[in-house]
């Protein structure tokens, strides 16, 4: 549960970051509407995005053969911007968000910047979970009645032993889970 708890804090406190800046260089009315409308984008971005993404990953999947490298990059960014698009239709239709404006506006820059702010989360993006997750740990801080636990006192003799120690899983495990990420 601190995951999900400490990812939607992220998400959601980049996320008003993101719209102030759409609202800043844009005709977009976003103002006290702020807060609930990055609540519905972080919520769009955890459940609509992924399934959206796959959808038309999918769909662009089957004729990806017959383009290039140059050629399905720009399918891949033109994926990104529809499904930051789709986003930014969701927030404007369950908040009070405006986009007034021409079309360029209201509809291809707010995306735009959408999509350059998830660039820069998923650079920036552990680090921002682990602070958040700091704060999180400090907020909820020590359980009463609970004590530290010793640190153990075996010794590590084989480096598969010491491998084990770190992540609890034997060599056969984690070849299936190596095999699991490579397919």
């Amino acid at each position: 549960m601190k995951a999900w708890v400490v990812r939607f804090a992220a998400l959601y406190v980049y996320n008003i970051a993101v719209l102030l800046v759409i609202g800043l260089l844009t005709p977009a009315k976003v103002g006290f509407h702020v807060f609930w409308a990055a609540v519905i984008m972080v919520l769009a971005e955890i459940l609509v995005k992924p399934f959206v993404l796959k959808m038309f990953a999918k769909s662009a999947a089957k004729s990806a053969a017959q383009r290039t490298r140059v050629a399905e990059g720009f399918v891949q960014a033109l994926i990104v911007l529809a499904v930051a698009a789709i986003i930014w239709v969701i927030v404007m239709l369950l908040s009070n968000v405006n986009a007034g404006g021409s079309w360029f506006w209201a509809w291809v820059l707010p995306p735009v910047l959408i999509t350059i702010g998830w660039w820069i989360y998923s650079r920036v993006n552990k680090k921002f979970e682990e602070q958040a997750g700091a704060i999180y740990d400090r907020a909820m801080g020590p359980k009463p009645g609970v004590a530290e636990a010793a640190p153990a006192t075996t010794r590590v003799d084989t480096a598969a032993a010491h491998q084990e120690l770190h992540d609890g899983l034997t060599p056969e495990q984690r070849k299936m889970l190596d095999d699991l990420g490579k397919s």
